[in-house]
């Protein structure tokens, strides 16, 4: 949840969605592990809540389980904890901790603490693989007690499962007669997220076209034919996420040099020259590229150091702000020295920086392939900075071609390199590029919209449920 506990986009959807749903009306609570380092990061110290209890995952193993609670942006936010897992200093790499038996117990602890708090949910919302095993306990361990509960499980990225052995129902107290095709087993192993899938009343994913990707298997990991199978039986859904405009505003950002907005976007030619500074590019009059991403070939970088010199040749310069895949990074270093000036990578985390790059780059590319949602596209055409993507996810349904940014089909040089001259064509026509630029940044993403249609898929997840227990 960011700010308190940010890996990637994920946090930044418990971060937004709460506030969005309860602009709307909505009694919100978030549950997370309590990690030390938000003791350090939430503006609002936690405190205890509620009495301790005892959570067991198998019959050698149990632990006093402890509540605390914070607010973040107004949201209560209880965390979750014993007197070891989850209650130590934990870096951002290693928010995720590794091995089945923190998420099983985070997930029993969860559902065991509602009677504590004297507080009853009418649906649970749970959010990828690590929480697969909410909605199997939800209806197989406290049937009764939650036969009235909706749950909705979001996929946010269907490459990561969390597969483990069968001892995971051992574990739960739950019968060894759920690991079947039909219920919690994938290929001779627990697969968290086909349980979480199995067992919820709705499933959704975070863009509609991620969610019929996911139902062929280019994108299903194996796991297609469930996909299709919910889409039949109308459980399926994709809801693309929205980004908090508020913070993402240039006219009030801290972080960039100098204001703009699209009834009059003059200074972001300051923004502009100011990054060209930082970098130590000289003002060229030719097109800044930005990449603000995760070094990984998910996100098509090893397409674009393909392109790379073409991409110079153009002319135009690109920067590229990431950490991640070693051979990526030494792939971008050597680019950047056979074109200093031209290309520049930015090998660390600067969360400024990535603002500025947002705020001065003309074009920020996404040739990834695939993206569930995608948040760099909003943010780009928030600052007036014209996305350049792949059509795959999140990417396909928010960037239309000429309209707001430049579409590329297939994971090519060749078509990754006709979106860059198209770019720079109508760049090179200063009239068209303005058009563009503000069509780009009276978009609208924001969490009120996706906000609404989350509310409206808890009603049907609720009305789902109520029909099933009828």
């Amino acid at each position: 949840m960011s700010p308190i506990a940010k890996v990637g986009g994920l946090a930044d959807v418990v971060g937004s969605l709460p506030q969005a749903l309860m602009a709307l009306g909505h009694d919100v609570r978030v549950f997370l592990p309590h990690y030390r380092m938000i003791d350090d990061l939430a503006s609002e110290k936690p405190v205890p809540v509620g009495d301790t209890f005892t959570t067991e995952i198998n019959p050698s193993w149990k632990k006093t389980t402890e509540l605390w609670q914070t607010t973040v942006n107004g949201v209560p936010v209880i965390l979750v904890g014993t007197d070891q897992w989850f209650d130590k200093s934990v870096s951002s790499e290693t928010l995720y901790q590794p091995g089945g038996d923190h998420h099983l117990f985070f997930s029993s602890a969860v559902l065991q603490s509602f009677e504590n708090l004297d507080w009853e949910p009418d649906v649970i919302h749970c959010h990828d693989w690590h929480t697969g095993f909410v909605p199997v306990l939800m209806r197989e361990k406290w049937a009764n007690r939650f036969s009235d509960v909706g749950c909705v499980f979001t996929i946010h990225n269907f490459a990561y499962q969390g597969d483990f052995g069968i001892e995971v129902l051992d574990q739960l107290g739950l019968s060894r007669s759920l690991f079947n095709p039909r219920q919690v087993e994938a290929f001779g192993r627990v697969n968290f997220i086909k349980a979480g899938c199995v067992f919820s009343d709705r499933v959704n994913t975070v863009s509609e076209t991620y969610a019929r990707e996911i139902q062929t298997a280019e994108y299903g990991h194996s796991l297609e034919g469930l996909m299709e199978h919910l889409a039949q039986e109308g459980r399926l859904s994709g809801i693309v996420n929205g980004i908090d405009r508020d913070f993402f505003n240039p006219e009030t950002d801290p972080n960039i040099p100098a204001h703009f907005s699209a009834k009059d976007s003059s200074n972001k030619a300051i923004c502009k020259s100011e990054l060209l500074q930082e970098l130590g590019f000289e003002s060229s009059g030719d097109p800044l590229f930005g990449v603000v991403s995760r070094l990984s070939s998910q996100k098509g970088l090893d397409l674009l150091m393909e392109v790379t010199e073409s991409l110079v040749d153009l002319p135009a310069q690109l920067v590229v702000q990431g950490l991640g895949d070693p051979a990526i990074a030494a792939g971008f270093r050597s680019l950047q020295a056979r074109f200093p000036g031209r290309v520049r990578l930015v090998e660390e985390f600067n969360a400024g920086l990535a603002q500025r790059i947002y705020a001065g780059c003309d074009g920020f590319l996404m040739p990834s392939k695939f993206e569930p949602c995608g948040l760099g596209q909003m943010i780009a055409m928030r600052y007036g900075t014209i996305p350049i993507v792949r059509a795959t996810g999140g990417l396909k349904d928010t960037v239309v071609e000429s309209e707001n940014g430049f579409v590329f089909m297939h994971a090519s040089p060749f078509e990754f390199l006709a979106a860059l001259q198209r770019a720079t064509g109508t760049y090179r026509e200063p009239m068209q590029w303005r058009k563009l630029v503000n069509r780009a940044m009276l978009e609208n993403f924001n969490w009120t919209n996706s906000g609404k249609r989350y509310a409206a898929l808890y009603e049907m997840a609720l009305s789902d449920r109520m029909a099933r227990t009828a």
